[in-house]
């Protein structure tokens, strides 16, 4: 494909990041575009003085400042849209900012990439499907979420619900729209305080000589994707013209994740192992802690992935192991 004008929302955070460097390496002009609430400058270091990336600061629901942004990029082609409010913590602290930025990022988003008929990417999530009572997560499960007023977590997984109903109605409506839902991202840049994911606050843990805390005692499961593999999969979707087969991509949703399914405890016991394998590590790991689980924690999630292999030739190729070591490796 030729080199395009690429804007990525949510350029400065930990997915947005790494997506960002790939579409440079290969050659398209990008630009990142981040509130900077989450995401960081630093993550864009390796790119923030190639020629053809530039970044700007805004919120994704300000329309001028998104104009503005495609002025400097000289229009876009295409959008990958990653901007949203993350973390757990989040979801129940501040529920009503998760369901504004989201919701109306996504539809200021779609309504540019309408404007200049630019191909769309939304970064869905596996909480889309709520309560996902059937496993593996599939098209075509039903979507359910339980009482708001029993907890607010699914003020993060409605939102992104709504983000995909949005996203086919523009499909139907004639624009190239794909959506790509990965499952539990994570890499180096992941973020590892008290708003961050489990992966990076287990890490974070023993660096900082503070305990780990298992929620429910750790038996919820997970399947973990490396960030290489996630960026990846975001490519495939965005630049592909077509699926493999010929047919339009457009109003495809494909699950891009690891379909190697672990709980929590397990995940910590692993960590663990890596690190005391360590021989350049000399401080004891830290205490484990079992404490009460967040609101609503959804007990299990497996995806399939069969569609993203199907018809974009996507799978994941990193496995738990080898990814968490090449994790701690950077970080120490």
């Amino acid at each position: 494909m030729s080199a395009l004008k690429i804007l990525v929302t949510g350029g400065a955070g930990f997915i947005g990041s790494s997506l960002c460097e790939r579409l440079v390496a290969e050659g398209h002009s990008v630009l990142a575009y981040d509130s900077l609430f989450r995401g960081s400058e630093s993550n864009l270091s390796a790119v923030q003085d190639h020629p053809h990336f530039q970044f700007m600061q805004g919120d994704v629901r300000d329309i001028d400042r998104l104009d503005d942004a495609i002025e400097h990029l000289g229009g876009v082609e295409l959008i990958f849209h990653l901007a949203a409010v993350n973390g757990t913590k989040w979801f129940h602290e501040a529920a009503h900012s998760v369901i504004d930025v989201n919701i109306n990022g996504t539809l200021r988003t779609l309504e540019l990439a309408m404007a200049h008929n630019a191909r769309y990417v939304l970064a869905s999530s596996p909480e889309a499907f709520g309560e996902a009572l059937q496993q593996p997560i599939q098209n075509g499960n039903d979507m359910s979420f339980t009482d708001p007023s029993l907890h607010q977590r699914h003020s993060y997984g409605a939102s992104k619900y709504l983000d995909e109903v949005a996203c086919q109605h523009a499909a139907r409506d004639g624009l190239d729209v794909r959506i790509v839902r990965p499952f539990n991202a994570y890499g180096p840049r992941l973020l590892g305080d008290e708003y961050g994911q489990v992966v990076a606050m287990f890490f974070q843990a023993i660096l900082s000589k503070e305990p780990i805390q298992l929620h429910n005692g750790g038996l919820q499961t997970r399947s973990f994707t490396w960030i290489d593999d996630i960026v990846e999969g975001f490519i495939l979707a965005g630049l592909q013209e077509n699926s493999l087969n010929g047919e339009s991509l457009s109003g495809c949703a494909l699950n891009i994740g690891a379909t190697e399914e672990i709980t929590i405890r397990t995940l910590q016991e692993t960590i663990f192992s890596i690190v005391s394998s360590d021989a350049s590590w000399e401080n004891e790991l830290p205490e484990v802690e079992v404490v009460d689980g967040y609101h609503g924690d959804v007990l299990r999630r497996l995806p399939d992935c069969s569609q993203a292999e199907l018809f974009v030739g996507w799978k994941s190729i990193t496995t738990l192991q080898q990814g968490l070591l090449r994790m701690w490796t950077s970080l120490r």
